[in-house]
């Protein structure tokens, strides 16, 4: 009931839903007054959250900054989790872009510095077919000439309640010790620290694909950018769910 209230409620979270909200009391009200205040409140809505600079501030209090790790040696896993693939009307798996997931797992692997990858993600669709992007992504890995063997694949969840659940079972079957990596975008790394913590997985975040908060201040940074709102979109819900998670 939860995974399926999360997926249907999403669309009430998103500032450009609030903006619209705004217009059409402004449009039914009869008051002119009224009418008035609510035009002006969808139109400061939208510059707020079309605004990059104000994103860049959040972004700098939100994200979680990678962590030094030991200069020699190796760590037994990394765990990525999955949301960098998409499926096409064919059921193909493609990248999108929050692939430096994969980019950054792959670097792990590939370097040593890590002696197994986990690929945590199944299909997170309110509706699905067959198609598990851990699945799509193991074929990926073996392109790159990684070995079957330290590849692990937890292709059943559908949130990341249930990526960290599957995979401290994974972990466990394979012997694997800790600390683990923990790979994940860094607007997402939060709320997965706090859910993998929470069910005592001792991971160490390795955060990537940075979308805000590296920027300088400059004027155009104030103005109206459709981009910054896709952006806050995706921070009003990592921080929606980590209260969530909090509460539960």
């Amino acid at each position: 009931m939860f995974f399926v209230l999360s997926k249907l409620l999403v669309i009430f979270i998103f500032p450009l839903t609030w903006v619209f909200s705004l217009l059409i009391v402004a449009i039914v009200s009869k008051d002119q007054k009224t009418k008035r205040r609510f035009l002006i409140l969808s139109l400061v809505v939208l510059w707020l959250f079309s605004n990059s600079f104000l994103l860049d501030q959040f972004a700098k209090c939100w994200d979680i900054q990678p962590v030094p790790l030991k200069p020699a040696g190796t760590y037994s896993c990394a765990i990525v989790l999955g949301g960098f693939t998409s499926e096409d009307a064919a059921g193909h798996g493609f990248f999108n872009a929050m692939s430096d997931r994969f980019i950054q797992g792959l670097k792990l692997i590939s370097t040593g510095k890590v002696t197994h990858i986990l690929i945590a993600s199944g299909n997170g669709n309110l509706v699905h077919d067959n198609f598990a992007e851990a699945d799509w992504v193991k074929t990926q890995l073996q392109q790159f000439k990684i070995p079957d063997s330290c590849i692990l694949i937890e292709n059943k969840s559908r949130n990341t309640i249930e990526n960290a659940a599957f995979s401290k079972s994974l972990l466990k079957d394979h012997h694997l010790q800790p600390p683990y990596l923990l790979v994940t975008s860094t607007f997402h790394m939060r709320r997965s620290l706090g859910i993998f913590k929470a069910t005592g997985i001792d991971v160490i975040p390795y955060p990537c694909n940075f979308i805000a908060g590296k920027s300088n201040f400059s004027f155009s940074s104030l103005l109206p950018d459709a981009e910054t709102l896709l952006k806050w979109n995706i921070y009003i819900k990592e921080v929606i769910g980590a209260g969530v998670n909090w509460f539960r």
